[in-house]
C-alpha cells in the first residue's frame, strides 16, 4: 500500500476535526480499526477509514448510540433503515421539547405554584388516546349513561378537544382547565341532569335536535333587546318573548300558549349552565378555533324576561 494514501492518527484528526483521543476510542472499540500499523507501532488509516469516522461523527451528531453506528458500519443494518428511525425518534423528542415549553410559558403566564405546574406537565404528557379517555370518559358518565340527546352526544363525540404538538400556553391552560372541569362531580351532575330531562322529552315523543336556526333566533333578538338597553322585566320585553315563542311553537310543533312559555323556560333552566358554554369555550381554544360567542347573558335575559312574564301579578 503506498505510504502517501494513510494517514496517522495526528494527520486524521487534523482532517477530520475529531480529537486524537476520540479517534483513538473509536479505533480500541473496533467501530474503525486502524488500517495498518507503522513498523514502530504507530496507527495508520487509509482513505476508506477517513470516510467512516466522518460518516461516524455524523451519526454520533445525530444522536445515535454507538451500538447502532457500530451495525451501519458493518452493514448489519441500512442507513435508510438507522436514518428513518432516528428521525422518527427525534419527531417523539420535538414533540416533548415543544410541550415542556408550552407548559413552562404557561406556567410564566398563569403563574402557577408547584402543584399547578407538576399537574399541567403530567397532562400534557400524555398520549393522544389518554386524553381522548379523559374527555370520553366524561361524555359516557353524562349523555352516554342515559336515551338522551342522540344529537348532543354525537356532537360532544365529533368535537374532541386535540392538543397539538406545539401548543400555545393557552392552549394548555385551557387544556388543564378542561380537564378540570369534565372530572368536577358537581359539573358532572348537572349535565346529567340535562340529559335525563331531554331522555324524558325523548320519551314523551317530543323532537331534541340541536336547532340551530331556533338558537341563532334567541341569539339575535336578545342580542338587539340587550343593545337597545331593553330590560327583561320591563314590558318591551314582552314583544320579544312573543316572537320567539312564535318560532318555538313552529319548530317543536306545538301550540303557542303559557304552557309553551313555562316549557321553554324548563329548557332554559336546566340547559343555561355557563359550566356548559365554559366547556364549549375550553374546546375552541384547544382546537385553536374562532372565539365563539358568549350566549351566557343572551339566555340568562331571556329566562329571566320569561320569569317575569309567568310570574303572578
Amino acid at each position: 500500500m503506498d505510504d502517501e494514501t494513510l494517514y496517522t492518527i495526528g494527520a486524521l484528526a487534523e482532517r477530520t476535526g475529531l480529537t486524537v483521543k476520540t479517534i483513538r476510542f473509536y479505533s480500541d472499540k473496533g467501530i474503525v480499526p486502524a488500517t495498518m500499523y507503522s513498523p514502530g507501532g504507530y496507527r495508520l488509516y487509509d482513505i476508506e477509514a477517513v470516510a467512516c469516522l466522518e460518516l461516524v461523527r455524523t451519526l454520533r451528531e445525530l444522536g445515535m448510540d454507538l451500538a447502532t453506528v457500530r451495525r451501519v458500519l458493518s452493514r448489519e443494518t441500512s442507513l435508510t433503515e438507522v436514518a428513518t428511525a432516528h428521525a422518527e425518534a427525534v419527531d417523539v423528542q420535538i414533540r416533548l421539547l415543544r410541550l415542556r415549553r408550552a407548559v413552562l410559558r404557561a406556567v410564566a403566564k398563569r403563574g402557577s405554584d408547584e402543584k399547578e405546574m407538576e399537574f399541567m406537565h403530567k397532562l400534557v404528557q400524555l398520549s393522544e388516546a389518554e386524553r381522548d379517555r379523559i374527555v370520553h370518559d366524561f361524555i359516557d358518565d353524562t349523555f352516554g349513561a342515559v336515551d338522551g340527546n342522540p344529537a348532543v352526544l354525537d356532537l360532544l363525540r365529533s368535537t374532541m378537544p386535540e392538543l397539538p404538538d406545539d401548543p400555545t400556553p393557552d392552549q394548555v391552560g385551557a387544556w388543564m382547565d378542561l380537564v378540570d372541569l369534565v372530572q368536577d362531580n358537581d359539573f358532572r351532575a348537572a349535565v346529567r341532569r340535562m340529559a335525563d330531562y331531554q331522555a324524558k322529552e325523548r320519551a314523551a315523543g317530543d323532537d331534541t335536535g340541536l336547532h340551530h336556526a331556533l338558537t341563532e333566533a334567541v341569539r339575535d333578538e336578545v342580542g338587539r333587546a340587550l343593545a337597545d338597553g331593553i330590560a327583561p322585566q320591563s314590558p318591551a320585553a314582552v314583544a320579544v318573548i312573543d316572537s320567539l315563542a312564535t318560532r318555538y311553537a313552529e319548530t317543536f310543533t306545538r301550540p303557542d300558549n303559557r304552557a309553551l312559555r313555562e316549557w321553554i323556560l324548563d329548557r332554559l333552566e336546566i340547559a343555561n349552565d355557563p359550566r356548559v358554554e365554559r366547556y364549549w369555550h375550553l374546546v375552541a381554544t384547544i382546537n385553536g378555533w374562532p372565539p365563539l360567542p358568549d350566549l351566557g347573558p343572551t339566555f340568562t335575559w331571556f329566562a329571566t324576561a320569561l320569569r317575569t312574564y309567568l310570574s303572578p301579578l
